[in-house]
């Protein structure tokens, strides 16, 4: 091959992993890689700020299960993708990060937008490169993509100088990718497995406990066969919603600080819980020294380091989520015929009751405030739940994660771990790039819509049209709840105001469908309104009761015990049946 430059190697190797699309804005020290960009087959996005690039790419990854792929300028550029860099380490979600440079002989002497980005983002990041020779990008590239998509998936940044990308040299493609001291283990040890099954044989009162380590190895299907066979009643956490349908028999729903009561008090109350690519998150355990405390704990992750950090496990296994249940899968087949086999119908029947006895609860009335439940409950009904849902973070979320009937995999995008507010809008972005022949809706709120709600301008050009459900509460929602219930009603700072913005005036000036709602009446018809639009995004803005609270509540520090079901149960005894034995939580209802 004749001489290229190091941008026109870059975008051959991007080309060579398969990349179709990247999120970015150019600047100075990038400026090189945009001019081969023009002659790519690689479609560039171009973005109105570096954090929704960063997010774009994290709802592109997430709804689509490929690498999705942002690019930056130095210094400033580069810093403004560290949020969404986060948020994606946070969940684990595979993402290359490409920044310039300033030239090597300026590099360390406080050159003009200069920052140590490999740095600065490498507490965020799985792995950084800084490349400081042009043959070095090919393999660069091959290797930083690999990081990514394997093992514990996560962001990987590459830091190219400027100079390097101007460099000519004759290109040679990536070889084989190689590194020794990065070894994923995706096959389990069989022993452990054959412990795993020996407990869940022995067990009275097991749950599932299943993490986003499911999605990211596509073993829904596989955990779903695992629940039927054995039937264990199943948990999904934030960021496992819709690896097993939220119809099914044997699904709880989500457990933690607003998870529903079932699921909550189910793994409080199991003698096992069987964790397979969950991260024993603080928002699911509560108090963590009064977290399950009957239960024993099969964990199962493919980061050795995630196994008995909050809680210790009594059978650890490191592995792909799909292969350990595959292998246990096998095990437990095995094994039939020769143990005699565990009934735990029981302990069905209890958990149904539960489900029964304490659903999400809510009251909208025709002529009383809009209710943000009955928003998302409508936008999943007429949906017909086969949507791709997205969200931003606060109390949006949970009444997202709460009343969308999730039936498959990758279609709840958010910002889990991480809680990255803004992430919503350029998410759900990312996610309609990534699956253009599905149904996006954006689920905000008024405080993170406007944080990144310039990106309107990207999808008004590129067309982009996904559908925004902004539950405007004219409040910080969540922080306000918080104050009120721990602050005494002392609501500082956390007002908005529904005037300003206009949200409908401000959609139209960036190009698209605005629309306002204010009564029940009206919210059908401006969702089958914006299901119509098909060449550019809507908003919606839903003026919903400024004093909702999102319920149930664990407070932050409380034990499980202590979750709170809120004013629609403060009337009701909570209690819950446990084979002789009946447990009163009268007092967890309300907060006085």
């Amino acid at each position: 091959m004749s001489e290229v430059t190091g941008a026109k190697a870059l975008f051959l190797a991007l080309e060579a992993v398969g990349v179709e699309h990247i999120f970015g804005i150019p600047g100075g020290a990038i400026l090189p890689a945009y001019d081969p960009l023009i002659d790519s087959t690689v479609k560039h996005i171009l973005c109105r700020h570096e954090q929704g690039a960063a997010h774009a790419a994290d709802g592109y990854a997430q709804a689509s299960g490929k690498v999705g792929v942002c690019m930056a300028t130095s210094g400033p550029g580069a810093t403004n993708l560290i949020t969404g860099l986060a948020s994606s380490f946070m969940d684990s979600i595979p993402v290359v990060a490409i920044t310039g440079q300033v030239p090597r002989p300026a590099m360390g002497y406080d050159a003009f937008q200069e920052s140590d980005i490999t740095g600065n983002a490498g507490p965020v990041t799985k792995h950084t490169f800084l490349v400081m020779e042009p043959d070095d990008i090919a393999q660069t590239v091959a290797e930083a993509f690999h990081i990514a998509s394997t093992g514990r998936p996560g962001p990987v940044l590459i830091d190219i100088p400027k100079d390097v990308l101007q460099a000519r040299f004759t290109y040679k493609p990536a070889g084989p990718v190689d590194l020794p001291g990065y070894q994923p283990t995706t096959k389990p040890n069989q022993r452990q497995i054959v412990e795993a099954a020996k407990l869940i044989a022995e067990s009275e009162r097991p749950i599932l406990y299943a993490g986003g380590g499911i999605i990211k190895a596509g073993a829904s299907a596989e955990l779903v066969q695992l629940a039927e066979m054995t039937g264990i009643p199943v948990v999904t956490t934030l960021m496992a919603r819709g690896v097993i349908p939220d119809g099914h028999d044997l699904c709880l729903g989500m457990p933690g600080m607003h998870g529903n009561y079932t699921a909550v008090t189910a793994l409080q109350r199991s003698d096992l819980l069987i964790g397979i690519g969950p991260r024993f998150d603080d928002r699911v355990t509560g108090k963590l020294s009064h977290f399950a405390p009957d239960a024993k704990i099969i964990h199962a992750d493919i980061d050795p380091a995630e196994i008995s950090k909050n809680r210790k496990a009594d059978v650890p296994i490191v592995g792909d989520a799909k292969a350990v249940l595959v292998e246990l899968i096998k095990v437990i087949e095995s094994r039939r015929g020769k143990d005699s086999q565990p009934d735990y119908s029981a302990w069905r029947d209890t958990v149904n009751g539960w489900k029964k006895a304490y659903p999400y609860k809510y009251t909208q009335t025709e002529d009383g405030p809009l209710k943000p439940q009955y928003v998302v409950e409508r936008i999943a009904a007429l949906t017909d739940g086969n949507a791709i849902y997205c969200s931003g973070v606060g109390q949006h979320q949970m009444w997202g994660s709460q009343f969308i009937p999730f039936r498959r995999p990758r279609t709840w995008i958010n910002s889990g771990g991480s809680g990255a507010m803004g992430f919503g809008v350029p998410a759900a972005m990312g996610a309609k790039v990534a699956m253009p022949d599905d149904e996006v809706w954006c689920i905000d709120g008024d405080g993170c819509f406007q944080m990144t709600c310039q990106e309107l301008a990207t999808m008004a050009v590129e067309k982009i049209p996904i559908k925004i459900a902004i539950l405007n509460n004219a409040y910080l929602g969540m922080v306000r709840q918080w104050q009120e219930l721990f602050y005494d009603e002392r609501y500082s700072e956390v007002e908005f105001g529904w005037d300003i913005p206009d949200y409908v005036k401000l959609a139209e000036a960036y190009g698209c469908i605005g629309l306002r709602v204010e009564s029940m009446q009206d919210v059908d018809t401006a969702i089958e309104k914006a299901r119509g639009v098909n060449d550019r995004p809507v908003v919606i803005d839903f003026r919903c009761d400024k004093g909702e609270m999102c319920y149930p509540m664990v407070a932050a520090g409380s034990s499980n015990d202590d979750i709170i079901l809120g004013p629609e149960y403060e009337k009701e005894p909570v209690a819950h049946e446990l084979g002789d034995h009946l447990y009163s939580q009268e007092e967890d209802m309300v907060i006085d």
